[in-house]
């Protein structure tokens, strides 16, 4: 068993699920799904949660869609002739601009918890989906140990509850959201869970 297999196996199945959904975000949200990202979306099952009946209707869209058009939307909510319907950054959400404040604070958390930029990377690190992906990463343990419950809600407190949910709703409810539309309703109903949880933890 490698050190990466123990540091896994150590992490709670609750957590575990919980990075399985960051990660998932991340990678519809990082860009537009490939035919077999779809083909798992279009696999998964939910209860009768609203994040549950949320993942339901996701995977009733991913099965009557296709890659192509699905990067049509994509590229229509998020990239657009100049800019896309949604700018998916908390600097915008928390003060209208790109690369403000919030882009600085960000950069140094991300520095005390030795996460850095991929080199192929190039948009601010305040995107939703970068997001996503450093609170799978702390839970998982991608950069060092895995992170503590109280470091994962301090990030979360943050960098994500602020704002996070008014994006989901966006998305939710956009003109050019089709397969997007319940990604909106499954993040938002995530970014709910986990901020009752972290105020029940603390």
């Amino acid at each position: 068993m490698t050190a990466t297999d123990t540091q896994m196996a150590a992490i709670p199945e609750e957590d575990r699920l919980r990075a399985d959904l960051y990660d998932f975000l991340a990678a519809l949200l990082s860009h537009p799904p490939s035919k077999e990202m779809l083909a798992q979306a279009a696999a998964l099952q939910g209860d009768d949660s609203e994040l549950g009946q949320a993942i339901n209707t996701l995977a009733r869209v991913a099965k009557a869609t296709n890659a192509k058009a699905v990067e049509s939307e994509f590229n229509a909510l998020f990239i657009g002739l100049g800019r896309g319907e949604l700018l998916p950054y908390a600097s915008y959400y928390l003060t209208g601009f790109l690369n403000e404040k919030p882009l600085a604070q960000l950069r140094g958390d991300m520095a005390a918890q030795r996460m850095e930029r991929a080199p192929n990377v190039f948009e601010p690190e305040d995107n939703i989906a970068s997001l996503c992906d450093m609170m799978a990463g702390m839970i998982r343990g991608r950069f060092g140990d895995p992170v503590p419950l109280e470091k994962q809600q301090e990030f979360f407190g943050r960098h994500i509850a602020p704002w996070a949910q008014h994006f989901f709703s966006d998305l939710e409810g956009a003109k050019n959201s089709v397969l997007y539309a319940p990604v909106g309703s499954v993040g938002k109903a995530f970014i709910e869970i986990e901020t009752q949880a972290f105020r029940m933890g603390a």
